[in-house]
């Protein structure tokens, strides 16, 4: 295995460590810093003096945020903090349920049986807070019947008014017609 070549310092590009994502410690370099934390006294220190109170806890200083006049450092575990931050992220992601747009499809001859059965589907996919996109597929001749086709999606909508709400009228994408459902109101669980 080759190593990228060393420049003249004897620094290697490839082993360089990664700027920590907040100012810990020694890299804090403002004069005054409000400090906050557990068995902390919270109030305006100098940044020397925090560092001490931090060091004599052996707790680490990290800067939360450095925008606040003066930037407020918090004592506490770094390590700690960003498992926690970690965490609180990767559960904030599970929790927010992606929409994602369900497809149904009709032809003009769509008879009513079929009609009510897509009719179900599409309702359980907007009380699951997804949309529905629904079209009708026209092949050959059928083309000729695009009146039926609108008639179709616009009595669907109306069966769907309850719980899903039309987007914009149908229209014409290349053989088929299209009409966009996106759910009415809060999500329920089945």
């Amino acid at each position: 295995m080759a190593f990228p070549p060393k420049d003249r310092r004897g620094f290697n590009p490839r082993f360089r460590q990664p700027e920590p994502e907040h100012r810990i410690n020694d890299r804090i370099r403002v004069a005054q810093v409000r400090l906050v934390g557990d068995n902390v006294t919270p109030g305006v220190y100098a940044t020397q003096d925090a560092l001490k109170i931090a060091q004599a806890q052996e707790l680490d200083l990290v800067e939360i945020s450095p925008n606040a006049d003066p930037p407020v450092v918090k004592v506490i575990d770094y390590k700690k903090f960003l498992y926690e931050k970690k965490k609180k992220e990767k559960e904030m992601k599970a929790n927010s349920k992606q929409s994602e747009v369900k497809e149904i499809r009709f032809t003009p001859g769509t008879d009513d049986h079929d009609f009510d059965f897509k009719s179900k589907h599409a309702e359980k996919f907007l009380k699951d807070g997804n949309k529905v996109k629904c079209y009708v597929q026209f092949r050959g001749r059928a083309i000729m019947f695009q009146d039926r086709g609108q008639v179709l999606l616009l009595k669907f909508a109306e069966r769907l008014a309850e719980v899903g709400a039309l987007e914009g009228m149908p229209k014409m994408e290349g053989k088929r017609m299209i009409a966009m459902f996106a759910p009415k109101g809060t999500k329920k669980k089945a």
